[in-house]
C-alpha cells in the first residue's frame, strides 16, 4: 500500500540566470518495507522536470516527528 499525502513546489522563482532550480516535493505513507517492522512515512525532493532522478528518505514515524519539529522550529525563528 502506498498513499499519497501531499505535494508540492517550492515557491523559488524560476529564473535562468539563477543557480537554484524549482525542487518539487512529496510526501506518502507506505507499508512495502518487510524488513522495516512498521509504516514508513516517504518524503520525496526532486527538481521540477527531472522526476525520478530526485532523493527519497522513508522516515519511521519517530523520524518523521523529528523532521516535523525541525520544520516547526525554523518556521518559528522565522518569525512564523
Amino acid at each position: 500500500m502506498k498513499k499519497l499525502i501531499e505535494y508540492g513546489r517550492d515557491d523559488h522563482p524560476e529564473d535562468e540566470d539563477s543557480d537554484k532550480v524549482q525542487s518539487a516535493w512529496a510526501v506518502a505513507i507506505l507499508d512495502d518495507c518487510p524488513d522495516c517492522g512498521d509504516v514508513r512515512v516517504e518524503v520525496t525532493l526532486e527538481e521540477v522536470g527531472r522526476a525520478g532522478y530526485g532523493q527519497v528518505a522513508h522516515f519511521a514515524p519517530g523520524g518523521a516527528r523529528r523532521l516535523r519539529e525541525a520544520l516547526d522550529r525554523a518556521l518559528k525563528d522565522l518569525g512564523e
